[in-house]
Formats: structure tokens, C-alpha cells, sequence
């Protein structure tokens, strides 16, 4: 397989992971970085701890000037759904001709305000399920049992730049497809992510202490609902029996898994309330849906989100 040229932008948890795992199998992987993370990956490489396998990247380009970089084949989209503008503006320089960008992000239009300033014509949709942060500056720990990704253009069609990033994806072991519904997938994943992320920041316990007492499950089954019934509204064809299925891969994740809002939301960051919560509420509001549950979560979380709005963010 040809090896190719991409930049990772947001080298955190997610980003840092699938950018380690390309360069690993031997791709030109450029990763796009700050602070305290990127020091160590320049000096020490990038280490990954991984239910897949530990391995090392033990010579990492990693910058924090896009324009050092130069026009990649492929971007993946990393960055906190609130810092989407500000980094889809920084790495203008990277963007040629012919350079594909993918939004690996949490929520429904990344792909819209991606497109909007680099133009449509670079961006496809993508949706990752995955349970990865960084554990230390320069070292990724990666927990889930699945690391999927899901790449489609927004009209529809399965074209030969989706074909080889999947098929790149696929060479190092992720479950990697293509969809002819993004959009489909992309609402699917908020009856999966948005749920998850509220309970959790609430509750602020792993995954395995809440999901089996009864009220809790509760609100996460009315809180999947109303995620559901809002993406029908939306003009999203999910399947009929999604959140069922939401529901055993919840019931599959492990036991000490956090959601990265939740984390954000432990640590005072910026977290991504307003894009996985808020907008449920939102949406459903112009949409004729009511969501009183989901509501209710965003009322409790918003206090502490406008108190760390004024930090910077990096997933």
C-alpha cells in the first residue's frame, strides 16, 4: 500500500492514538500539537499503552506550525468541537489541492464548520468510537476493546480518496468502514455519546459504578430516547431499535472507562457540554421534540462549563 502523507490536528487522546498507529505502520504522519504533549513527543517520541498492543513512535514530526508541514494527503480532525474555527483556520496551510480533511470529533455538522472555512470540497464526515487520553505528556493510554472509524462522503458517494484512508485504517487493525449515510452514523453516535458524556459528568464515576443501578440506567435509557427522537426529527434514518443497541455497547465498554467530557468537566477544562448536551436541547426546541431529561442534565452542567470557558482546550 502506498504510505500517506498525513497531519493529525489535535494529537490528544483520539488524534494522537490513530496518528501513532499510522506513522507506527510506516505513514509520513505529522502531528500538530502544544504545550507540555508536544515537548515530550519531540523529545521522546510517542509511547502508546493499548489493550492492542503497547508499541512506540520513537521519531515523531510534531509542531505546533501547520505551515511548517506544508499540504498533506489527509487531515484528521481532531480538536474539541469548541476550538473547530480557530484550528480549521490554523491549518489552512496544510490544506492543497488535492488534501482530504476528516473530522474525527464528537457531534453531527463538524464536517459543515470544517468545510466552511478550508471549503466542501476537502471535507468528508467521520465518526470514531474509541476510549483513549493521554496519561502523560507524550503517552497515550488507550482503554476501549473497540477503535472504529467510519469515513463517508456527504453525498452519499463511496469515492476512492474514503476507499484508501479506510484501507490504511484498516492495515493497522481498526475496525474501518465506509458509509453511504453519514449522517446516519454521525446521529447514531450521539444516541451513544451524548447520553454517555451527561451521566458520566454528572455522576463523575467510571463507567461500570452507575451503569447497572436502576434510576441511573433510567435517565440514560430516556436520555438515549430523546437523542434518537430529535435525530428523527432531524431528517435521520436511525434504526429502529438503536437505542437497544446503544445500549449493549454501553453495557460493553469497560468497566473504568470515562467519556473525554467527563473528564474535562473533573478537571475544570472547557469540555464540550454546549455541542454533546446543549444542543440536544436546542435542536429539539426548533425541531417540535421535547427532551426534558437531556434539559435537565445541561441545566446542571452549565454553571460549571461558563466558569472554565475562559481556559484553553485541546482534546
Amino acid at each position: 500500500m502506498d504510505k500517506i502523507k498525513i497531519a493529525i490536528v489535535g494529537a490528544g487522546g483520539v488524534g494522537g492514538y490513530y496518528g501513532g498507529l499510522l506513522a507506527h505502520h510506516g505513514h509520513r504522519v505529522s502531528m500538530i500539537a502544544r504545550g507540555a504533549h508536544l515537548a515530550a513527543m519531540r523529545a521522546n517520541g510517542l509511547q502508546v499503552r493499548s489493550v492492542h498492543g503497547d508499541f512506540s513512535v520513537n521519531t515523531v514530526q510534531a509542531t505546533d506550525r501547520p505551515e511548517d508541514v506544508g499540504p498533506v494527503d489527509w487531515v484528521l480532525f481532531c480538536v474539541k468541537a469548541t476550538d473547530t474555527e480557530v484550528a480549521a483556520e490554523a491549518m489552512r496551510p496544510m490544506v492543497g489541492p488535492r488534501t482530504t480533511v476528516a473530522s474525527l470529533q464528537n457531534g453531527v455538522d463538524a464536517a459543515q464548520r470544517i468545510g466552511r472555512i478550508v471549503g466542501m470540497e476537502h471535507t468528508v464526515g467521520g465518526a470514531t468510537w474509541i476510549a483513549s487520553a493521554v496519561e502523560a505528556p507524550g503517552t497515550i493510554r488507550q482503554l476501549s476493546g473497540f477503535r472504529r472509524v467510519v469515513l463517508g462522503e456527504l453525498d452519499g458517494e463511496a469515492t476512492s480518496r474514503v476507499r484508501a484512508m479506510v484501507a490504511a485504517l484498516q492495515a493497522c487493525g481498526v475496525t474501518a468502514e465506509i458509509s453511504t449515510d453519514i449522517r446516519r452514523v454521525l446521529w447514531t453516535k450521539m444516541v451513544f455519546i451524548a447520553p454517555f458524556s451527561a451521566v458520566g459528568s454528572l455522576t463523575r464515576l467510571p463507567v461500570g459504578r452507575y451503569r447497572h443501578i436502576p434510576e441511573t440506567r433510567w435517565l440514560m435509557v430516556n436520555l438515549m430516547h430523546e437523542v434518537a427522537a430529535v435525530a428523527r426529527a432531524d431528517g435521520a434514518a436511525l434504526d429502529d431499535d438503536v437505542v437497544s443497541r446503544t445500549l449493549e455497547l454501553l453495557d460493553s465498554t469497560a468497566a473504568e472507562v470515562k467519556p473525554s467530557m467527563q473528564r474535562d468537566v473533573e478537571s475544570g477544562r472547557p469540555s464540550e457540554v454546549e455541542s454533546l448536551v446543549g444542543v440536544i436541547g436546542r435542536l429539539g426546541r426548533e425541531r417540535g421534540v421535547p427532551t426534558p431529561a437531556m434539559d435537565l442534565v445541561y441545566a446542571a452542567l452549565r454553571p460549571a462549563a461558563l466558569q472554565s470557558a475562559h481556559m484553553p482546550s485541546g482534546r
